[in-house]
């Protein structure tokens, strides 16, 4: 059976009641929690920086998942690192040492991912899939919650699937954008090892109950 992992992302949750959210996290079935953290340069949007992911960090039992939206990511890896980041994932389309950029990652204790936007092939990675331990597809334009779903993620699923079943066996995929009860399981049948839900979860009634519905329906 497989069960895929979990990643609320606390980008829409209520930020006045952040250490309520987080221990909220902590006692559904959530497996990490996906931090996004946005420049307003790489992607038209601002979020937050290293204090708010070290508040995070204080109250989380669960693993952080920090996704730099970012242009330059490599001069704030360590800082990120010391804010409590276990997962530090960066973009193809902001790196332009992308090799070195991973090394920096593990170097600093973390794992290792690389995020492709829509327009990215996946076949761009196959000469660094090797290094790494996640990929995330963006499927939606990476800047905002609660965008439409892009239809061509499957494909590019089914596509990294096929190179890491040579290259990486142990890799996982993470999709990100627009994910919901509705595409959740068939996102897991083409490839895909971890879901990144933040309106679908945050906006319900009971974020709870929709983290473990999502993970059970989402099941093969």
């Amino acid at each position: 059976m497989k069960t895929p992992l979990i990643a609320p992302s606390i980008l829409a949750s209520d930020f006045a009641n952040l250490q309520r959210e987080i221990e909220m996290l902590n006692r559904s079935e959530a497996d990490w929690i996906h931090v996004d953290v946005m420049d307003g340069v790489f992607v038209p949007n601002i979020s937050f920086g290293f204090p708010v992911v070290e508040a995070v960090k204080r109250y989380a039992q669960k693993p952080l998942d920090v996704h730099l939206m970012i242009t330059q990511p490599e001069r704030y890896i360590e800082t990120f690192q010391k804010a409590g980041a276990d997962r530090i994932t960066v973009h193809y389309e902001a790196c332009t040492h992308l090799h070195r950029t991973i090394q920096q990652i593990k170097d600093a204790g973390c794992q290792a991912g690389v995020a492709l936007n829509p327009h990215t092939p996946v076949f761009l990675l196959e000469d660094i899939l090797e290094e790494l331990d996640l990929v995330l597809i963006m499927s939606v334009n990476p800047g905002f919650g609660g965008q439409k779903f892009i239809q061509r993620t499957y494909e590019k699923i089914n596509r990294l699937s096929e190179l890491r079943y040579t290259l990486n066996p142990q890799l996982l995929i993470e999709v990100d954008g627009g994910v919901n009860a509705g595409n959740a399981r068939k996102l897991v049948e083409h490839g895909a090892d971890v879901l990144v839900a933040g309106n679908f979860v945050f906006s319900a009634e009971s974020p709870e109950v929709v983290i473990a519905d999502l993970k059970k329906d989402a099941a093969l």
